[in-house]
């Protein structure tokens, strides 16, 4: 790919992930326009919405591996593993709220699961790992751990976009709610 098609790609992304966080329902034109390009460079490399959004999401995705590989997962106590993933999770939340935005994430739950595939592997590994040494919740399935993660990070992010909450508060409320629900209990 030329140099200038590849800054091209790099601009529209950036622009799409910053105007999209701020307003769902952006046009191409926004953000073609935030890039500096024009809006028939955003449908010469992406030919729909559908498929910048998709793109978009692949980017966060890459980032959230990097992050949650970076924390450890699969190293230490499983405690102090859940509690450096629930850290990331948060803050990538928090950094991109458009994944939050149904307009946006609006795909079939087959589709959401193949999207999130590589981050619920790591979190599926660090359940099994936290029940098999007794430190999480054995009556509860892995797959119910984390839905219920999922789920309340998202419930965290709505409170948040909704203005009910801070983005500390809710990010508290996240991390110690997940904790409960795994067994732990108040942890540091």
């Amino acid at each position: 790919m030329r140099a200038d098609a590849e800054r091209s790609i790099t601009a529209i992304l950036d622009a799409a992930v910053r105007i999209l966080s701020e307003r769902p329902d952006a046009s191409i034109e926004e953000i073609a326009r935030a890039a500096g390009v024009t809006r028939q460079t955003v449908y010469t490399h992406f030919g729909s919405r559908e498929a910048l959004f998709e793109a978009v999401v692949a980017r966060v995705t890459v980032e959230v591996l990097t992050a949650l590989d970076a924390t450890g997962i699969d190293d230490g106590p499983p405690v102090d593993a859940l509690n450096r993933f629930l850290t990331t999770a948060w803050e990538t939340i928090d950094r991109y709220p458009l994944l939050l935005q149904p307009q946006l994430t609006d795909v079939s739950a087959e589709e959401a699961h193949e999207q999130h595939a590589p981050v619920i592997e790591r979190v599926e590994r660090l359940i099994r790992r936290g029940q098999e040494s007794g430190d999480f919740d054995r009556s509860l399935s892995p797959a119910w751990l984390l839905a219920a993660t999922i789920g309340l990070g998202h419930a965290a992010g709505e409170e948040v976009a909704a203005g009910r909450m801070s983005a500390e508060a809710a990010g508290e409320s996240y991390r110690r709610s997940v904790l409960r629900i795994f067994g732990v209990g108040e942890a540091p």
